[in-house]
């Protein structure tokens, strides 16, 4: 155990010297290991020490959930993340980082999907004007550059991505190539994340539009072994003002011992602000193995100071799905989160 702490005190420290994965030229400028619901609005600190700009993001989130599903259960929980990056550049202009990640949760909270404890993310990039290659927790970097725009305050819309994904440690590219951007990682087992982004304002409105294909992995809730999957997904996305509009849909097939089966789907919402408030509604609905998936989400946050917030979210979920006499999915749920969250 010594060891092992002792090895991560010097990558860490290594990434203090070397930098982090966000190259100038490439499109890999908002590489982020933070795949969590949480995550900091605000620019980053930044300092120069001997050459290498280091760079630090942090939030502070205190919650207090009620379970709205008949039960009166109701929970407080505090979440604190962070992210310290380090980039410097070398002689030919190759942009060279290592970026860590980490946050701790007094306890589990489902609708942000935050582990209860300690959990943490570490990668590496070199980039250039080709691109940037990266290497460590990068699985969900795909993900977060084609995924629909996340709700207001506390929203949490479930079931709106492909179940399948990759193992935490990947390998894979990112770059831009004018309006485009493009990515793919591949994990240690094979399986593999292509993506693709395209964005272009036209006078006074924005446009973005994202494919992804995922071949991974989906391990069900009872505690069956992993069903292979492959999954497609699409977003559209317009902006006009401080408004956007979204609409995602996806089509994943399980690739299984038993008889293979499909899931399909399509989530769709609206966001807008008006002064210091911002405002959510969101809407999903699929089919997986002829069984409903339903959820909603409302969101709303309030900007109190610069980096300190108000927030509230009502979440919905449900889908339940057996197989072999056992779980596959199973989610069922209605809550309230309200929270006052700090982030720098």
């Amino acid at each position: 155990m010594t060891t092992i702490r002792t090895g991560r005190k010097l990558f860490i420290a290594a990434g203090a010297a070397l930098g982090l994965a966000t190259p100038v030229v490439a499109a890999a400028q908002d590489v982020s290991l933070n795949y969590e619901r949480l995550s900091s609005v605000e620019e980053p600190l930044a300092t120069d020490i001997g050459g290498a700009t280091l760079v630090l993001t942090g939030l502070l989130d205190g919650s207090w959930t009620q379970d709205l599903q008949g039960n009166d259960a109701s929970d407080g929980r505090l979440i604190g993340n962070f992210e310290l990056g380090a980039l410097t550049q070398l002689s030919n202009r190759w942009r060279v980082g290592l970026r860590y990640f980490g946050q701790y949760a007094t306890d589990e909270l489902s609708e942000t999907g935050a582990a209860r404890g300690y959990t943490d993310n570490v990668g590496l990039s070199v980039g250039g004007f080709w691109g940037a290659a990266l290497v460590g927790n990068v699985s969900g970097v795909v993900r977060e550059q084609t995924r629909r725009l996340r709700g207001a305050g506390n929203a949490f819309l479930a079931f709106d991505d492909a179940l399948g994904g990759l193992d935490e440690w990947s390998t894979g590219y990112t770059g831009r190539f004018g309006p485009w951007v493009a990515g793919a990682l591949v994990d240690r087992r094979g399986k593999f994340d292509l993506g693709a982004m395209y964005q272009r304002p036209t006078g006074d409105r924005d446009y973005r539009v994202t494919v992804r294909f995922v071949s991974g992995a989906y391990r069900p809730a009872g505690g069956q072994s992993p069903a292979d999957t492959r999954a497609f997904t699409a977003v559209g996305e317009f902006v006009y003002g401080s408004m956007s509009v979204d609409l995602g849909a996806g089509y994943e097939r399980f690739l299984r011992q038993g008889p293979d089966f499909d899931r399909w789907f399509v989530s769709s919402g609206v966001r807008w602000k008006t002064g210091v408030t911002s405002v959510s509604f969101e809407g999903h609905y699929g089919r997986i193995e002829d069984e409903d998936e339903v959820s909603a989400a409302f969101g709303a946050q309030y900007d109190i100071a610069r980096g300190l917030s108000a927030n509230f979210g009502l979440n919905y979920a449900r889908a339940q799905l057996r197989l072999d006499g056992s779980e596959f999915v199973g989610t069922k749920r209605t809550s309230a989160i309200a929270s006052m969250r700090y982030s720098f």
